[in-house]
């Protein structure tokens, strides 16, 4: 949710989509809102306009996440000048402007800061219609779930960095994150989508669970639907998993009930994602026309699961 701000007027700041991400949200008027997120991240690939890619498509996440359309942003640079030359920082920030081109947004400045450990990201101001914003608290009842990404990205550039990731794996891994959620979002909102959030850091559990909460709905979650990307449940099973993926799971096992699944298909759900898809509940006749449209735009999304009524939380089955 939004961390409410002093302001001279209150009324104007509306509640934003995520517990686990800063985002602000500013009515102008009737038509128009203002949303405005950060994020920045450290390398997850060698190839420094890839990881600028990447950061700048998980910094923007936020703002289609809430249903908005980005409008600029500020680049957010950590760099190590001792170590890393400059000429390095200047293919990341082209990868971020690669994004910016794809997303229709205007890279307007930004601020750097000496740092030993490299890290790069964007402030994101985008528009959205204060009536038509995609919030965490926006689930039904008798909904069906759709998630826009595959999962396993967590596990994947946990094994690239130990060398054990195919090239094939990685390659899916990169082209998921550089993926935006432009189409996810336009998808949603067209369907009358009213409950919604992008999954990264704190996973599919952790941010579809805080969604339930926020909602007072409860989730049942199919497993066998939930798409992974390739290798992902291998490397799992042979105990390539992020830390992040494991406090992830110990902080959702408060609100999730895992039945017969075992800690590896836990942790496959926890997996904390970088610029994941978006998860969204929807009524079940717009489904099936929202993932033809989906899978017509190469993104590999599924109906994972259900809304219901019982008590607030996620139920595996």
């Amino acid at each position: 949710m939004v961390r409410h701000l002093n302001s001279a007027h209150p009324d104007r700041l509306l509640v934003g989509p995520d517990t686990g991400d800063d985002a602000a949200v500013w009515r102008l008027d009737d038509e128009r809102a203002l949303v405005s997120t950060a994020d920045f991240i450290t390398p997850v690939v060698d190839d420094a306009r890839t990881w600028g890619r990447v950061a700048a498509a998980n910094s923007v996440s936020d703002i289609y996440a809430m249903g908005g359309r980005p409008l600029f942003a500020l680049n957010l640079v950590g760099w190590n000048t001792d170590k890393l030359p400059t000429s390095l920082l200047g293919e990341v920030l082209a990868g971020g402007q690669d994004i910016a081109d794809e997303a229709g947004f205007v890279i307007a400045g930004g601020h750097t800061i000496d740092d030993p450990e490299p890290k790069y990201g964007m402030a994101v101001t985008g528009e959205a219609h204060p009536d038509r914003l995609l919030t965490n608290a926006g689930l039904r009842t008798g909904q069906d779930i759709v998630l826009t990404k595959a999962l396993g990205v967590g596990v994947l550039t946990t094994a690239i960095k130990n060398g054990r990731a195919a090239e094939e794996q990685a390659d899916a891994a990169v082209a998921s994150m550089v993926r935006l959620n432009d189409v996810a979002a336009r998808l949603a909102l067209a369907a009358g989508v009213t409950g919604c959030t992008d999954v990264t850091g704190f996973g599919l559990l952790g941010h579809l669970g805080r969604m339930a909460l926020e909602s007072a709905v409860s989730v049942a979650i199919e497993f066998d639907a939930v798409p992974f990307l390739p290798g992902a449940v291998d490397l799992a099973a042979d105990g390539v998993m992020p830390g992040g993926s494991k406090r992830n799971l110990t902080w959702a096992l408060d609100f999730v009930e895992v039945g017969a699944h075992d800690e590896v298909h836990q942790l496959l759900l926890a997996d904390a994602q970088t610029s994941g898809g978006l998860v969204f509940g929807v009524d079940p006749s717009e489904t099936a026309g929202i993932l033809a449209e989906l899978a017509a735009t190469g993104h590999q999304a599924a109906c994972i699961g259900t809304t219901g009524s019982g008590t607030p939380g996620i139920t595996l089955r």
